[in-house]
C-alpha cells in the first residue's frame, strides 16, 4: 500500500529536487500547500510560471532580470570603470545591501570545481574578458566566495585579467564583526592578517 496518493507523492518528489530541501521538508511543504486555499496554491504556481517566462539573464552581466540589459548595466549612475565579479545572482543583492559599491557587476554563474565537472568553459568568463578589451574598465573586484572553489576561481581570473592591464583586487576576508579571535580558525585569522589595512 502506498504512503500517499500519487499527486501528493509526486509533489514531494519534485520538491525534494530543490536545493536544501530534504524528504521531511518536502513533505512539510506539500502538506502546507494541501492546507492552503486553492487561490494560494494557484498564486504559488503562477509565481513559479512567471519566473520561468519573464526572467532572463542580462546580456551584459548575466544577472537575472526582467529587462535586458539589467538595471545595473543600464544605469548611467553606475561607475562603468569598476566591475565586481560574483559567482551567483544572490551575491549581487548581498553587495548592494552594503550601499558601498557603485560600479557594475559580472555574474559567473558558478565557480571552478573540477570535482563537480565545472571548468572555465562552464562559467561566463568569455563575456567578462570581452568587457575588458576596450580599456574602459580600470578595476575588477573579485568577490567570489571565500572557499576552495571561490579562491581557485579568483586566482584563475586574476591570471587572465592582469595581462590586459586592468587592476585586479580581491575582497578582504577575515574575522566577522562581533566575533572573537578565540573562536576563529587559523585560516580565517590568517586571512584577516593578510587583508589588514592602515588604521
Amino acid at each position: 500500500m502506498k504512503d500517499f496518493p500519487e499527486p501528493v507523492s509526486r509533489l514531494i518528489a519534485e520538491l525534494k529536487e530543490l536545493p536544501g530541501i530534504g524528504a521531511k521538508s518536502a513533505q512539510r511543504i506539500t502538506f502546507h500547500i494541501l492546507r492552503a486555499s486553492v487561490d494560494d496554491a494557484q498564486h504559488l504556481a503562477r509565481a513559479i510560471q512567471n519566473v520561468k517566462e519573464k526572467i532572463v539573464s542580462c546580456s551584459v552581466c548575466n544577472n537575472v532580470t526582467d529587462d535586458d540589459p539589467c538595471a545595473y548595466c543600464s544605469s548611467p549612475d553606475r561607475n562603468s570603470r569598476l566591475i565586481c565579479v560574483v559567482e551567483e545572482p544572490p551575491n549581487v543583492v548581498a553587495i548592494e545591501k552594503t550601499h558601498e559599491f557603485k560600479g557594475r557587476y559580472h555574474v559567473l554563474m558558478g565557480s571552478l570545481s573540477p570535482l563537480s565537472g565545472i571548468g572555465p568553459e562552464q562559467l561566463k568568463i568569455a563575456g567578462l574578458l570581452s568587457r575588458l578589451v576596450d580599456g574602459e574598465v580600470e578595476e575588477v573586484i573579485l568577490a567570489t566566495n571565500p572557499n576552495v572553489e571561490g579562491e581557485a576561481t579568483a586566482i584563475y581570473l586574476s591570471r587572465l585579467i592582469k595581462p590586459l592591464g586592468v587592476k585586479v583586487t580581491r575582497i578582504a576576508m577575515g574575522i566577522p564583526v562581533g566575533s572573537e579571535l578565540d573562536y576563529a580558525d587559523e585560516v580565517t585569522v590568517g586571512k584577516a592578517l593578510e587583508g589588514r589595512r592602515e588604521y
